[in-house]
């Protein structure tokens, strides 16, 4: 990446403190999330330490709505509450220390409930990135998943209960261009080079130079050379099997020059062709989820209100479909290799002209498409940036929270074919939303005041719940004990860690970047296990 001018020591000095995260989401992925408004509904312990990871990235700002004192509880488990906090709200103490721990962050506290904001300002909730709520109950959770589906506002529902703790992200659709991932495929098109590419595959004659070069030419003209050679004898067929693969490794073996003696030559990037055939001879072709991208209804049939994904998604349809022959732009990206600098930079160059190229057309076609749409502009960055990741594109589709509360055949049975299994992590969802039953008829947590008391009361939400959806109760009590033993409480350490959890996903959200859980994700303190389910 880039440093930024020596001229602007304000811009020094940031890059200085987000430095390790711009390596991750860039400036492009600071500056949304330094854009990003997030409304936090209730400073719990959980609350406050999804707003730590969310304020030292450097979020623009924060709202936290929350109605209540702070308690001797209160203090025991949040961190960012002091003994001076007793009696005062919640939101506004928490507001206070969590901004201390970035300058940058703007923070504005509301000391109303959500319900009451709901009903008497329901655009409130319009102005914000994404709101996250962390111990409301299920009434009020059902209204404003419901109201923030509607307004298309991202929503993410949280809780930390003893050891247990959960995380569900509602969002309608979340395109993601940058997923980051893992094993990232490259783009070298050496089954199909076009062009360029092929000119300068061509001029070079491995046989004609002399030792210094011949050490330092970038694998990639070695593979292809050997290729080349066994294409002569195998009816200019591609390398498919193990047994093509292990040809061409000898072809490159039999490339190294050799001493005096007939001893090879240690030649390291001979050594890196030799490597690089398994996974440098995929043959090129268009990945099955970006076709059905390309493909799907909303980049065929545009609006005035579609998106930019799927208007560059239409384009990118359109390059395929004509410039493209059947194949997405070329990525202009290379690996690391050896090679002298001036062939490096040669074959670099070909490659990111070529792509530059390619992006200019799927530009001019998406300008084409704004301009009969009569819809907002997409600047050239976002395109290119667009057809460098056209490989990795991922879209979730999401579902509301309030359809999930109200146990549908579809959530019923999806949750009883989990329960068929034992010991699985779907017994925690059942009892998290047993709890949340348990404070809806009692209005407090189960154990909160009589532990033995409350289990006979608690095993009767579970069984309804269980009713609800065909399942026949659970044979033993022993997570009915324990959740009636937590008594409601949070736990700091379980908090910390889900809270960091919540955090990630939400500068996913914000930053469009990497892929985010889809869509509920379930950890267990006490064995450390996790799981994700899809509702």
């Amino acid at each position: 990446m880039a440093s930024p001018s020596p001229k602007s020591p304000e811009q020094s000095e940031k890059n200085k403190q987000y430095d390790r995260q711009l390596r991750l989401w860039g400036d492009h992925g600071q500056s949304a999330l330094e854009s990003g408004h997030i409304c936090l509904i209730n400073a719990t312990a959980l609350g406050t330490e999804i707003l730590k990871s969310i304020v030292l990235p450097g979020i623009g700002a924060i709202t936290i709505v929350d109605d209540c004192t702070v308690s001797d509880e209160d203090i025991g488990s949040n961190f960012f509450l002091e003994m001076s906090s007793k009696g005062l709200n919640r939101g506004s103490e928490a507001l206070r220390l969590v901004l201390e721990l970035n300058p940058a962050v703007q923070g504005h506290a509301v000391q109303e409930p959500p319900d009451q904001i709901l009903d008497e300002n329901p655009d409130f909730f319009k102005s914000f990135s994404l709101v996250i709520a962390t111990t409301i109950s299920e009434k009020v959770t059902q209204s404003l998943s419901q109201h923030l589906w509607d307004i298309n506002v991202p929503f993410i529902l949280c809780q930390s209960v003893g050891f247990l703790g959960s995380l569900r992200i509602q969002i309608r659709e979340h395109a993601v261009t940058e997923t980051h991932p893992d094993n990232e495929q490259t783009d070298l098109r050496l089954d199909e080079p076009f062009m360029s590419l092929l000119e300068h595959l061509e001029s070079i004659d491995i046989d004609a130079l002399d030792l210094k070069d011949h050490g330092h030419i970038p694998w990639i003209i070695i593979l292809y050379k050997a290729v080349q050679k066994w294409k002569i004898n195998n009816n200019n067929k591609w390398p498919v099997t193990r047994n093509d693969k292990e040809d061409i490794k000898n072809i490159i073996r039999d490339f190294i020059r050799k001493d005096e003696n007939g001893i090879p030559i240690n030649e390291e990037n001979f050594e890196e062709a030799i490597r690089a055939v398994n996974t440098a001879l995929m043959p090129t072709f268009l990945p099955k989820n970006i076709s059905k991208l390309m493909y799907n209804s909303a980049a065929t049939n545009l609006t005035k209100d579609s998106s930019s994904f799927w208007i560059m998604c239409s384009a990118l349809r359109a390059f395929v479909e004509a410039e493209g022959k059947g194949k997405l732009p070329v990525k202009g990206i290379l690996p690391d290799m050896t090679a002298s600098t001036e062939h490096y930079v040669k074959l670099q160059n070909i490659y990111k002209m070529q792509a530059a190229n390619d992006a200019e057309i799927v530009y001019r076609k998406v300008r084409q498409i704004v301009t009969q749409l009569h819809c907002d502009s997409i600047s050239e960055a976002d395109v290119k940036l667009f057809c460098r990741h056209a490989h990795d594109l991922y879209l979730v589709k999401g579902s509301c929270v309030a359809t999930e509360l109200q146990l549908g055949n579809s959530v019923a049975s999806y949750i009883a074919t989990y329960l068929e299994e034992p010991d699985v992590m779907m017994v925690h969802y059942i009892m998290l939303r047993a709890a949340g039953m348990f404070r809806s008829e009692h209005c407090r947590a189960p154990g909160d005041w009589e532990p033995e008391g409350d289990i006979a009361k608690l095993k009767t939400c579970v069984n309804k719940l269980l009713g609800d959806i065909s399942c026949s109760p659970f044979p033993k009590d022993d997570h009915i004990h324990e959740m009636c033993r937590y008594g409601g409480a949070e736990i700091h350490s379980v908090s910390a860690f889900l809270g960091g959890c919540v955090a990630h996903e939400a500068i996913k959200i914000i930053t469009k970047q990497y892929k985010p859980v889809n869509n509920t994700f379930i950890y267990d303190g006490a064995s450390t296990n996790t799981a994700t389910f899809e509702f």
